[in-house]
């Protein structure tokens, strides 16, 4: 074997900048991080062919002197921490010293900087080594030219021009919306891309990832002792076919992190569909030391102290906000989303459709529809003027084709799936009976139906089960079975149906585990076939008395399935359907 020798510098910063310099994004990342720990207000960046040509980022920052530039690009310095202290406790976005000498050795890199207080700038360049006076305001001015001229074959794994901008486009992105106080100007090829004003942070949210998001988002704003978790969630009505609109910042660095991914993945598990995403800007505070951010090259990736606290931390927190009644959240919301700790206040520059606040006066009907086996019994009024009180469903107009309920409210029309919002409330419902005890129904003429061979063995395999979930099935002939008993809430649905879809379902899971692994799937069936079917014709009175249930049950705004259970069409979309005012 060779013998052991040290390795040439030029070589290690070359194999370090394999884990640091992936693209061209990796390198934009890293200079607009060290633009942020100088303090910048404004960062220009210029791009040609996605990057590797050029990137040339420019800051208004703090500076360096003339001294600090050669170590800007030397390994294994900074300014970030001094001890092993510092590097727990970490507060900056950079602090291995390694990003600058890692680019430095994979492309021309030459640094301009001034200091506040200097006559002059100095400019330093990379490969000579050698520094010269140059004028330029206070701040830096840093260019990474001709990526991987010297690695040709790191340059071959590159994506087309175009890829290499989205990945540039996607890491401006990323540290725009955690610092809404500075502006940030994208060239590409000398085309202007991006121009983000300072801002706060709905006005950003809004810039980056437009109107739709903001009305379908809702506030988070959660805090545990040393965690706190603000942000905005969107409702899964707005869910992506990627997760290309997750962004989740812990102490203000954007992170991948598997167990945040996880917690967030867990709070929608009840109301999205399982091939669709959520989207979310989430931002996670915690004390330093109880985070490490130093286990991944591109500090992507963190390790918690006490994961499983946060994880349920997490997950409780945007659980909450997506279970609020539609009465609550309405009431609650205040117009002013939070933003984490440290940035300037926020000022109530928008409002959301949804986050309009109503005054709630329940209508005098009973509390349950009729096709639940619950009669009304109260005389009904005259729907009310909005001038007297308003819902935020607002009030029944008609059904359409059996399928629709029509409503209006303050801001104008509301269209209800009448069955996918009757299912989620039965859902709701039978999941409280579950964890409680499951109010049951005593027939007094059992159901009977034809069974097959399976819904036989099924049915006396999965006794106990059925009678947990308050359904009584047993035979009553060598091919009938007879339901006896089901769960009051689903006394008036199509017994026959619901009692097929739960005996398929409990055939296709081990007895041992059906309670425990698919105890909401169970009951999404049960609350599915016990709801009011498609064109089932609603009275007025039940109509509202559907809308009003909605607004007082969690997650009322979509069914078991993900899918929305009604819309808004507001007065000036509806003004321009019929093109009023133009």
């Amino acid at each position: 074997m060779p013998r052991i020798q040290p390795l040439p510098d030029l070589l290690i910063s070359q194999i370090a900048a394999g884990e640091v310099v992936e693209r061209p994004a990796s390198v934009l990342k890293e200079l607009i991080e060290n633009s942020l720990d100088a303090g910048a207000t404004k960062i220009d960046v210029q791009l040609e062919e996605g990057g590797v040509k050029l990137i040339r980022v420019a800051d208004d920052g703090s500076g360096m002197t003339r001294d600090d530039l050669p170590l800007a690009l030397a390994r294994h310095a900074t300014s970030k921490i001094a001890s092993l202290a510092d590097l727990e406790r970490v507060a900056s976005y950079g602090f291995r010293g390694e990003a600058l000498a890692s680019i430095a050795a994979v492309a021309r890199v030459t640094v301009t900087s001034r200091t506040a207080d200097a006559p002059h700038a100095w400019q330093f360049d990379a490969a000579s080594a050698d520094s010269a006076p140059a004028a330029q305001a206070a701040g830096t001015v840093i260019v990474v030219a001709d990526l991987y001229f010297n690695t040709p074959a790191r340059r071959k794994f590159l994506k087309t021009t175009a890829t290499e901008f989205a990945h540039c486009d996607d890491v401006l992105t990323r540290m725009a919306q955690v610092r809404p106080d500075v502006a940030f100007t994208l060239t590409h090829n000398g085309q202007v891309k991006r121009r983000l004003a300072s801002a706060d942070f709905p006005r950003r949210a809004r810039d980056l990832l437009g109107d739709e998001f903001l009305a379908h988002a809702r506030p988070v704003e959660a805090m545990a002792g040393p965690l706190r978790l603000a942000g905005y969630a969107a409702l899964p009505a707005y869910a992506r076919s990627s997760r290309a609109e997750q962004y989740f910042y812990v102490n203000g660095r954007f992170v991948r992190d598997k167990l945040l991914v996880h917690a967030a993945r867990q709070a929608y598990a009840d109301v999205l569909h399982g091939a669709h995403h959520p989207a979310y800007v989430l931002f996670l505070e915690l004390d330093p030391a109880a985070v490490d951010v130093n286990v991944h090259p591109a500090k992507t990736e963190v390790r918690f102290r006490d994961a499983r606290g946060v994880h349920q931390f997490v997950f409780h927190a945007v659980q909450r906000v997506l279970a609020a009644p539609l009465a609550a959240a309405h009431a609650a919301a205040s117009g002013v989303p939070p933003v984490p700790r440290g940035f300037p206040p926020i000022t109530p520059t928008f409002a959301p459709p949804r986050q309009t606040s109503f005054a709630v006066h329940e209508p005098n009907a009973a509390p349950y529809l009729d096709f639940v086996s619950q009669a009304f019994s109260d005389a009904v009024p005259p729907t009310p003027t909005f001038a007297a009180t308003a819902h935020p469903l607002g009030y029944a107009l008609a059904q359409l084709h059996g399928i629709y309920i029509l409503a209006q409210n303050t801001e104008g029309l509301v269209l209800v799936d009448m069955h996918a919002a009757h299912e989620r409330i039965l859902y709701e419902r039978l999941k409280t009976s579950a964890n409680n005890q499951t109010e049951v129904q005593q027939l007094l003429v059992p159901v009977l139906f034809a069974a097959s061979a399976g819904e036989f063995a099924s049915a006396e395999a999965h006794a106990d089960t059925l009678a947990t979930l308050g359904f009584a099935i047993s035979p009553a002939g060598p091919q009938q079975l007879a339901v006896r008993a089901v769960p009051v809430l689903l006394s008036g649905g199509d017994i026959v149906a619901l009692a097929r879809a739960l005996l398929a379902d409990l055939a296709a899971q081990p007895a041992s585990r059906v309670i425990e692994t698919r105890r909401n799937e169970l009951l999404g069936t049960m609350a599915c076939h016990g709801a009011v079917r498609a064109h089932r014709s609603l009275s007025v009175p039940e109509m509202n008395a559907l809308l009003r249930q909605m607004e007082t049950t969690e997650r009322a705004d979509q069914c078991n399935h993900g899918r929305p259970t009604w819309v808004q069409l507001s007065i000036s979309e509806l003004d321009r359907l019929f093109m009023r005012g133009r």
